[in-house]
């Protein structure tokens, strides 16, 4: 697999087009076809990085024995499967293969939710399993118009014959709306926190770099390759609305967190919000969305999330199995007992919060300079305030980790060095993802990682993390250990009124989200979503 994915990027380049593959020799309508472009290959590469570096870890926690042969078997067959699924998705041509491939991904990810067998990840397989079948149904359900108009379902042909008529137009939202299901972009994120928190660590690490990304690529294909003119202005701001509200509801969650786990599986669901905000950014002056450098950074976004999220569910996996629990308030001395887990998870989440010469960083750039390109203010504020929060949950975890110990750490089981490398490794390939040469596979200009290094690269840093360091204070209901210091109090004092209003707001917000997860509730905002895209996409044709 390795050795396929390093064809395709190495050749690809020196190609006029994208790579072609008709499988049996038959064209479209009729065959077929696979294809792989820029786009295709960036993705195909960092699938390829995270697998390679999740199987490193979980050789030490699936290794094959006589009392419990199954769930290895199972786990390794079930990330083949995985592995195999996303491929196709990458270089699916026609919506149907893509529909395949999508339903092979779910049906592999959902049992990796319950490999232990409890019965609380078993309740979150089935959830995630019947939610993600809505899904799917709405998206067939569009797919059978599409054909039913045009007679095919080929990317390019459908391209060349779609246009503004109610057929199409119903088709993209109830298509839109069962991958929306499927990436658990706010408020559909019904199955996402329990499922990714009660994995075992691989598998988590697995479903929130990688899994989600699937459905987020198909989406990608449906508007800006299939139907770029149908969607407007108002159905694109309709998504990035619905990200913005991701990344406040997701990072405010996740700072009123016990488990870390569950804190990593909440700041996926506002990470995931920041991919939503390249619609709106990549229309161009004739309201079409264009492949510029908002498509760009959308996906240096994507596998920065996929190479530093694994890396922390890795690194989170480490410490679980090395202390028995993964409570944040007590973490306290864990730095000294496993550093390269703590440091794994350090700079993954450093990687997240946009610092040189991260792709995440890079991604930023190019998304704010849509956003002052196009007068649309509004997502730099988003932008800004997203950082922020990541560096809020990060700066949160490091300050209960490095904090010292009353006792001695008793480890409950071994830590593997070769976990904490995998884990390690993925991080530094985040961290460095802003220096590799895009302008062969992405619109991203050329040098565009370099230019901004110096004291712009400083203050790019110091914004987020002092933002954060606020935020991480304002934000959290657990107590640390600096708390009870008369210095700490001193400087804290005048915080105290702003404290208990975020408090309260941030409980106000854990309800509202633990009402948004009913299947009621989240039924409704199915509804209400497919509605609304409907409505915009009508009223912009």
């Amino acid at each position: 697999m390795l050795a396929i994915v390093a064809a395709t990027v190495l050749v690809l380049p020196r190609s006029k087009g994208p790579l072609i593959y008709l499988l049996g020799a038959w064209t479209p309508p009729l065959g077929v076809a696979l294809r792989a472009d820029g786009l295709s290959a960036v993705m195909l590469a960092a699938t390829a990085v995270v697998i390679s570096a999740v199987s490193v870890f979980a050789m030490t926690e699936f290794r094959p024995t006589t009392a419990a042969p199954r769930a290895p078997f199972a786990f390794w067959i079930l990330l083949l499967a995985i592995w195999g699924a996303l491929n196709t998705i990458f270089v699916g041509g026609d919506l149907f293969t893509l529909y395949v491939a999508l339903e092979l991904l779910t049906f592999a990810a959902v049992p990796l939710v319950s490999l232990d067998g409890r019965p609380e990840t078993l309740r979150a397989a089935l959830r995630y399993l019947l939610f993600a079948l809505l899904g799917s149904v709405l998206y067939l359900l569009g797919t059978a118009l599409l054909y039913g108009r045009y007679g095919t379902l080929d990317i390019v042909l459908l391209s060349r014959r779609v246009s503004a008529e109610p057929g199409p137009l119903i088709a993209v939202a109830l298509m839109t709306t069962g991958l929306l299901a499927k990436t658990a972009l706010f408020p559909l994120h019904l199955w996402l926190p329990p499922a990714h928190a009660g994995a075992p660590a691989a598998a988590s690490a697995i479903l929130s770099g990688l899994v989600v990304k699937g459905s987020f690529f198909i989406l990608l294909r449906l508007w800006f390759d299939v139907m770029p003119a149908l969607p407007g202005f108002a159905a694109s701001q309709l998504l990035a609305a619905l990200g913005a509200a991701a990344i406040l509801f997701g990072s405010v969650v996740a700072l009123r967190q016990e488990r870390l786990k569950l804190l990593i599986a909440y700041s996926t669901l506002a990470q995931i919000g920041y991919l939503f905000l390249i619609f709106p950014l990549a229309l161009n002056a004739s309201g079409q969305l264009d492949h510029g450098q908002a498509l760009a950074g959308g996906l240096l976004q994507a596998i920065s999330h996929a190479t530093a999220k694994a890396s922390m569910f890795l690194a989170v996996g480490s410490i679980y199995g090395a202390l028995g629990h993964d409570r944040i308030i007590g973490l306290g001395g864990v730095a000294r007992a496993l550093p390269l887990s703590v440091l794994a998870f350090a700079l993954g989440g450093i990687a997240l919060m946009g610092v040189q010469p991260s792709g995440a960083s890079l991604a930023k750039d190019l998304l704010l300079e849509q956003a002052t390109s196009t007068g649309q203010w509004w997502w730099v504020i988003v932008l800004q305030a997203g950082g922020m929060f990541t560096a809020a949950y990060v700066v949160l975890v490091l300050a209960h980790a490095l904090a010292p110990s009353d006792l001695p750490i008793a480890l409950a089981g071994d830590a593997p060095r070769s976990r904490d490398l995998a884990a390690l490794s993925l991080a530094l390939c985040s961290l460095s993802l802003g220096v590799v040469p895009w302008e062969h596979y992405l619109p991203v200009p050329h040098g565009a990682a370099l230019r901004s290094f110096g004291l712009d690269a400083l203050f790019k840093f110091m914004l987020p993390a002092m933002g954060g360091t606020a935020l991480a204070i304002l934000f959290s209901p657990w107590p640390h250990r600096l708390a009870h210091s008369a210095t700490w109090k001193t400087l804290t004092r005048g915080l105290g009124p702003l404290r208990r209003i975020c408090l309260d707001f941030g409980g106000l917000v854990e309800t509202g989200d633990d009402g948004l997860r009913q299947w009621t509730t989240t039924g409704i905002a199915l509804l209400l979503v497919t509605l609304l895209l409907a409505a915009a996409m009508f009223t912009a044709n």
